[in-house]
């Protein structure tokens, strides 16, 4: 990488690279053709609906790039060049965004409960997780629309990198590995966008800087580490390395995408077969069968074991390319305690009956 480019002040051109891709994914997420998915209900009984375009607008965006990139009108390594100038706009742009989304929380009157404030009284509280559950902003749903920005921002740094990759010759193994990891991971993710529309965060948690911050920032600059790592390190893999890196990959994906697939199809359809049987109910709202009858937070596992397939292709000759699922694990364990509290408190007697029947936490025979 060269070092010239890595300002920690944000230039106008990595601003310029920043409010371009804001604004074509805001143009596209409004006018191209979109499924149009129902989010959950909520307590007033009303129900967002949500654009689900983001595989169309990738897709078209690549299309775009990659024919700017042939006639010469832009350079597909510019992000892989700018890269801390890039980290820098994007964490003011956030924190910029947090401090006007507290501003007009605070100031609504709006009662519904997609825009009812919850004001605390405490600011660094309130504007860390957010006065509002479901702001939006010239009609776009702010929290659906920053974590499409985040996930595909990973996909276009990740390219970024592989062309700089290319352009000097240094293209591994380890980091087509660590390309078609990702690659699988972020066009899965849009495939089954409006899987998203049914996670704790878009239907629970209000929108303040923990979100914004995580979804514009860590998202893509730390998924990335292991790219950015091996843009500069050469590794060599065996293969039975490999092998045994694309195992843990296959693994993690069908256990994640698996999970999270039974309960968004739950949600839907309480009455949908699971693994080819009637679903087991828990006093009519848990779900006891599939993966959320081996374990109550399966999908964590399906999570950590996809983080750790990213970092397998840089080796262990050092810790930086691990620090994704190092944090993951850390991230997940405070969740997953933090999930079973609030269940506890929501669910009562159901979820006593439900630890009765599923015990395991995150994996068998771990409780």
């Amino acid at each position: 990488m060269d070092l010239d480019y890595l300002l920690v002040i944000p230039s106008w051109k990595s601003v310029g690279i920043l409010v371009t891709f804001l604004t074509y994914l805001a143009i596209a997420g409004s006018v191209l053709p979109a499924k149009l998915v129902p989010g959950v209900t909520l307590q007033d009984g009303s129900r967002l609906h949500y654009r689900c375009n983001g595989l169309f607008s990738m897709l078209l965006l690549v299309l775009l790039l990659g024919v700017g990139a042939k006639m010469e009108l832009l350079s597909l390594t510019v992000i892989s060049e700018r890269g801390l100038e890039l980290l820098s706009a994007t964490f003011i742009f956030s924190f910029l965004v947090t401090l006007a989304l507290y501003a007009a929380g605070c100031k609504s009157r709006n009662q519904s409960s997609s825009l009812k404030p919850c004001v605390t009284g405490n600011l660094i509280h309130d504007w860390w997780f957010g006065v509002q559950l479901n702001p939006s902003f010239l009609g776009i749903d702010l929290k659906f629309f920053f974590v499409r920005s985040g996930m595909m921002g990973w996909l276009f740094i990740n390219l970024s990198v592989l062309a700089k990759t290319i352009q000097g010759a240094t293209l591994s193994h380890s980091m087509i590995l660590y390309q078609i990891f990702c690659l699988i991971y972020i066009l899965d993710y849009f495939f089954y966008e409006e899987y998203m529309t049914s996670t704790w965060d878009i239907i629970a948690e209000r929108l303040g800087f923990m979100l914004v911050f995580g979804d514009l920032v860590w998202i893509p600059f730390t998924f990335s580490i292991q790219g950015w790592w091996l843009l500069g390190n050469k590794v060599e893999l065996t293969t039975a390395a490999v092998i045994a890196n694309c195992f843990v990959f296959l693994i993690g994906y069908l256990v994640f995408r698996g999970a999270n697939k039974q309960k968004h199809v739950f949600k839907k359809n309480p009455k949908a077969l699971i693994w080819g049987k009637p679903p087991k109910v828990v006093g009519g709202k848990l779900l006891a069968s599939g993966y959320w009858g081996v374990a109550r937070h399966c999908n964590y596992l399906g999570d950590l074991l996809l983080a750790l397939s990213f970092s397998l292709p840089c080796g262990t000759s050092s810790p930086v390319p691990y620090f994704y699922p190092i944090y993951l694990l850390i991230l997940l364990i405070w969740r997953e305690r933090r999930d079973e509290a609030r269940c506890a408190e929501k669910y009562k007697e159901v979820w006593v009956e439900y630890r009765r029947l599923v015990p395991w936490r995150i994996l068998p025979y771990v409780y």
